[in-house]
Formats: structure tokens, C-alpha cells, sequence
């Protein structure tokens, strides 16, 4: 397959051409921040590679094998506007099934404690 400019999503480098996202920011202060657990914002205009940065960070903090890195994407929550307990279930599922792809049984033990206790409690033991 020929590569493309990519218009809408995540870019996919096999078949996408692009920029690497891990060279559009400083890789080294990032790692620095995520050692020392600290908080950070990646801020940018709509479509400019923050998904596919954050992918890329993802995919690098895995293949070091220091960390277990996880997207989820959780924008389904915001249909359950005025549920709280119904979006912070949306939540803990999204986050469970996204685990289910570094360890299986992860998402097993989500089901299990959504059966047992609130969401927010859940969110917490996740």
C-alpha cells in the first residue's frame, strides 16, 4: 500500500505520512515527568498529533519495559451527562478492556468488582 496524508485520526505510520511524534516534544522531559510521577498536559489545536503522540508515547514506555502504558479513550462517558455512577462505569470498562490487551485477567477483575461496588470505587482499585 502506498503511504497517504492522513486527514482524520491517529496516524499509522506504515501507511501514513508524518512526522514522529515522539520528535515534537521533548521526549527526555517527559520521561523525567513520568519518573518522578508528576502530571502533565499535552495542549494543542484540534488534529495536530496529540492522539497519535500520545500513542507513540505509549508504544515507547511499553517496548521499554519499565512501564505498562495504556490509551483510553473515554469520550463515550460524556453521553451519560448527569449519571455520574453510569460514566464512571463507561470509564472502568473502557479502562478494563483496553488492559485486556497488556493482561487478559485485568478485565475479569474490572467485571467482577462493577458486580461488587460502585464505579468510583472501582476507578480506584483499577
Amino acid at each position: 500500500m502506498q503511504k497517504y496524508f492522513n486527514t482524520a485520526g491517529p496516524i499509522k505510520p506504515a501507511n501514513h505520512y508524518h512526522i514522529d511524534p515522539l520528535h515534537r516534544l521533548d521526549w527526555e522531559e517527559v520521561q523525567h515527568l513520568i519518573e518522578s510521577e508528576k502530571y502533565f498536559v499535552l495542549h494543542a489545536p484540534r488534529q495536530t498529533g496529540k492522539t497519535s503522540t500520545l500513542l507513540a508515547m505509549s508504544d515507547e514506555l511499553n517496548e521499554a519495559g519499565v512501564y505498562k502504558s495504556l490509551y483510553v479513550n473515554i469520550e463515550a462517558a460524556q453521553a451519560a451527562r448527569n449519571d455520574v455512577e453510569g460514566g464512571m462505569t463507561v470509564v472502568c470498562e473502557t479502562l478494563a478492556a483496553a488492559a485486556y490487551a497488556i493482561q487478559p485477567e485485568l478485565e475479569s477483575i474490572a467485571h467482577k468488582l462493577l458486580a461488587q461496588q460502585q464505579a468510583r470505587g472501582v476507578l480506584t482499585t483499577l
